[in-house]
């Protein structure tokens, strides 16, 4: 009975857990259907966000990024009415081909995504530009969900 009870304790504490101090959430606001509540596409990429980070939580780091980032990789990615990703591209990259490939296949990884709400899309697709902050050992935290980065 005492295990039971651990058992489900510490589950309640790991479900409460929010912010890059602690896991990443993945508790986005959505409709029944799936549609992500975010009413402007701020909102929405944090919504992506915080769902990149769960589905690669192994690969996101707790804390403040350090001062001198190993490595920025912007992508722009679309979003289709789905939620499906339709499209991404290395906008800016630092030639590390190994933290290009873990944002990429990070992306990749946690699609899809919520539905983006009929008003945010454009010709049938959301557009998303992010920032992939990498530390030295290869972790990363996306821009919109960061905590602020470290003084030299």
């Amino acid at each position: 009975m005492k295990q039971h009870i651990a058992f489900w304790l510490s589950v309640s504490l790991l479900a409460g857990c929010t912010g890059f101090g602690a896991a990443p959430d993945d508790k986005v606001e959505t409709t029944r259907d799936g549609t992500s509540t975010a009413t402007t596409i701020a909102d929405y990429k944090k919504d992506v966000a915080q769902r990149i980070s769960y589905v690669n939580s192994t690969k996101v780091f707790s804390g403040r990024p350090q001062a001198l980032l190993r490595s920025v990789v912007v992508l722009k990615y679309h979003v289709d009415r789905d939620g499906h990703l339709v499209r991404s591209e290395i906008m800016r990259g630092n030639r590390d081909p190994e933290t290009e490939g873990i944002a990429l296949a990070s992306l990749k990884n946690a699609a899809p995504f919520p539905k983006p709400a009929s008003h945010l899309l454009r010709q049938g697709r959301v557009e998303i530009a992010e920032s992939w902050l990498f530390n030295n050992d290869g972790r990363f935290q996306l821009r919109s969900v960061a905590l602020p980065q470290m003084d030299e």
